[in-house]
């Protein structure tokens, strides 16, 4: 029987360890586990949810550690990638999966991040309201005021229908031709 999350976590550093402790007290035992990272699959609003051995230092908006991981199937413009990129290192968009997510240490902050890449995507605040609006709420947090955007996905993601496979460029003759000329050059340098 292979091991629990709970059990593989033991032996992980510290801050991945807490991290992923959160996540495995609300959602329980991850659907899939390796010596280096939990899974779990269509858990709360998420598509999959991520707890990893390795953490990163994030110092937005203030210094923690990134090692959970919260996806949602999302279609991200092209010409909106660098402005996520600038709002928060931690937010992943991935075209060709048609995939979003958050990495920090909790979901409350993925969510935060989540909700204001969305404003960000959707035009309804720029990169600088939203990084000042995560460290009101960020703070806000701790304070143990309201923190709207962190309670919960503030827009409904797609369930699917979200990847881009892009535009092919070469054609079936072109890569044909392509190969017929690398096997002559190979045949040329044998």
């Amino acid at each position: 029987m292979p091991a629990a999350g709970s059990d593989i976590i033991r032996n992980w550093p510290k801050e991945s360890q807490e991290a992923a402790k959160l996540v495995i007290d609300k959602y329980g035992e991850p659907d899939e586990a390796t010596d280096s990272q939990l899974i779990w699959h269509r858990r709360g609003e998420w598509k999959r949810i991520t707890a990893s051995k390795a953490f990163f230092q994030h110092d937005f908006p203030a210094p923690h550690q990134d090692s959970v991981e919260s996806f949602i199937d999302y279609r991200v413009p092209p010409d909106r990638f660098a402005d996520l990129a600038r709002f928060d290192g931690s937010i992943i968009a991935e075209r060709t999966a048609g995939e979003l997510s958050a990495r920090c240490h909790d979901e409350e902050a993925n969510r935060l991040a989540l909700n204001l890449a969305h404003d960000i995507v959707t035009g309804a605040r720029t990169v600088e309201q939203a990084r000042d609006y995560y460290a009101k709420e960020f703070a806000d947090y701790r304070r143990k005021k309201p923190t709207p955007y962190m309670e919960k996905l503030r827009f409904t993601p797609p369930s699917g229908g979200t990847a881009d496979a892009d535009v092919r460029l070469l054609s079936d003759e072109e890569l044909e031709q392509a190969q017929q000329e690398g096997k002559q050059k190979q045949a040329e340098h044998a």
